[in-house]
């Protein structure tokens, strides 16, 4: 009996054995070795690059800097012990406006499409404050709320927000209405419409607009840290341009990079995790 079991068992699922499905599945795993491969090479040679033209004055080091003394920089900062600190105070002010704009921008999202009235009456306002230059209004959110990370939490949400509404509203408006009709039809409520078609069909569209939020989260806190900020990298970008130490300013844009990087592989790897969650 289990040998018959285990025999239906091999025939409900021909493709885990199949050598073509193995072939397609050792050719996408060579394909990301590849794809990863040729993106390491590329950092590579950019930072060799850099390093030689630096070292043989096709650029002057003086301005643009060059590898060996960002890494000088950095060793500096850490023997000072003030390196990790500057990151930290970043990294977290990021992320917390990162958590917020996205909370905030999905739940705001929800009201909208909830209401068609508070939707149509709110449109224009959403474009214009999309429009608006954020850091014109740096100095405003300072003297409201104060020379501290409060501000800096602000700007960001300021910058990001809107754009996860318009971003997340977009998407559920995007939904096929046949299946909206066909909950209805059965008798569905607009909270079941709103759990059980909009939230899962739109599940790319949020994690698109985390993806965005990434990218938005880290231009607002450190535009807010050039305004008002004792510590961290963008605090370091503007001390570094003012006292002319423009190793210190490169050091600080490649770490923020590096950072970025990081919590956007965070994402990515958040987004599989959903992906197989909804499998």
């Amino acid at each position: 009996m289990y040998k018959h079991r285990q025999n239906y068992a091999d025939v409900s699922h021909p493709l885990t054995s199949s050598p073509e499905h193995r072939d397609f599945l050792r050719r996408v795993r060579r394909q990301k070795i590849m794809i990863r491969f040729t993106q390491i090479i590329i950092l590579i040679l950019a930072f060799g690059l850099w390093e030689i033209c630096a070292a043989l004055k096709i650029v002057d080091p003086f301005i643009t800097s060059q590898p060996s003394r960002v890494f000088n920089t950095i060793l500096i900062l850490h023997q000072q012990g003030v390196l990790v600190e500057h990151i930290a105070v970043t990294c977290l002010e990021t992320i917390i406006g990162f958590v917020l704009g996205t909370i905030l921008g999905t739940i705001l999202a929800i009201v909208l499409w909830w209401s068609e009235f508070i939707s149509k009456v709110s449109e224009p306002y959403l474009v214009i404050l999309n429009s608006l230059p954020k850091i014109a209004l740096g100095p405003i959110f300072i003297v409201w709320i104060g020379a501290g990370p409060a501000a800096i939490i602000v700007m960001t949400l300021a910058i990001s927000l809107i754009v996860t509404i318009l971003e997340v509203l977009n998407g559920f408006l995007a939904i096929d209405k046949e299946k909206i009709k066909l909950v209805q039809t059965f008798g569905g409520t607009k909270l079941q419409i709103m759990s059980k078609v909009i939230l899962p069909a739109s599940l790319p569209t949020i994690i698109n607009a985390l993806k965005i939020n990434v990218g938005l989260s880290w231009v607002g806190v450190i535009v807010g840290e050039f305004l008002v900020s004792k510590a961290g990298l963008g605090y370091l970008i503007v001390y570094g341009g003012q006292v002319f130490k423009l190793d210190l300013v490169m050091t600080s844009v490649l770490i923020l990079g590096v950072a970025a990087a990081l919590m956007y592989q965070g994402v990515v790897y958040l987004e599989k995790l959903l992906v197989k969650s909804h499998e």
